[in-house]
């Protein structure tokens, strides 16, 4: 009962730290509209970015990965030690803790309670929980994600491509290169599970992307013809 307590504090506190709806907050306060009334209608950096201007956008996409990024620190620390799941190591039992942290407030992002469960794709909430489970992987999917972005200007094909690289990398580091990644037989099926997540959230931009009409950010395009 003790082990089932903890876990719903986890994912409660997770998920309602993962929903504050930062894009929403700032459109309101600030400019007096709902964004997501404007522009791709969804409240992510993404949309503030082409909104609100850079500066906003910024401030969002800080705000919206710190959502993922303290509740995986947070609950890592604090039961580090007094929480171990049955058939597992105190490692493993810390990388679950993560994991479920981590879903919470992807989760209060793309579902927020404060937005009658109307929030964002949930990418950089991914990329705050990412940066403190699996850092090296998320390098890779940066890489990826920017060689994207620079070449076609579509933030949407970056980010499937981005969550698409995670497990893939897990899966090469570890069975190809032979490299020992604490709680990898967790963490492969978890980011599977997250990169299909997350390709979800984007599926109306794959469509768009099908038929050519997805919005895209031409400055950003370094190989495009003149």
């Amino acid at each position: 009962m003790e082990l089932i307590v903890k876990i719903v504090v986890i994912i409660v506190i997770s998920y309602l730290i993962g929903s504050f709806p930062t894009a929403l907050i700032i459109s309101k306060s600030f400019f007096g509209f709902d964004i997501r009334d404007k522009g791709s209608g969804n409240m992510g950096s993404t949309n503030t970015f082409r909104i609100l201007g850079w500066k906003w956008g910024i401030i969002v996409q800080i705000v919206d990965i710190l959502k993922g990024l303290i509740p995986v620190i947070l609950f890592s620390n604090i039961f580090s030690h007094n929480i171990v799941f049955t058939y597992t190591t105190i490692d493993d039992s810390i990388v679950i803790v993560k994991l479920i942290a981590g879903v919470a407030s992807i989760c209060g992002h793309i579902w927020t309670i404060f937005a009658k469960f109307k929030g964002g794709k949930g990418i950089n909430t991914a990329l705050g929980a990412i940066i403190a489970i699996a850092p090296i992987d998320l390098i890779f999917a940066i890489i990826a994600f920017a060689l994207i972005l620079f070449t076609t200007g579509y933030v949407s094909l970056g980010s499937i491509t981005g969550s698409a690289i995670i497990p893939l990398s897990l899966f090469i580091r570890s069975n190809v290169l032979g490299v020992e990644i604490n709680g990898y037989d967790i963490l492969i099926y978890f980011f599977i599970v997250i990169a299909g997540l997350l390709i979800f959230t984007h599926r109306k931009n794959i469509v768009r992307l099908l038929n050519g009409t997805e919005n895209r950010f031409e400055k950003l395009m370094l190989f495009r013809k003149k």
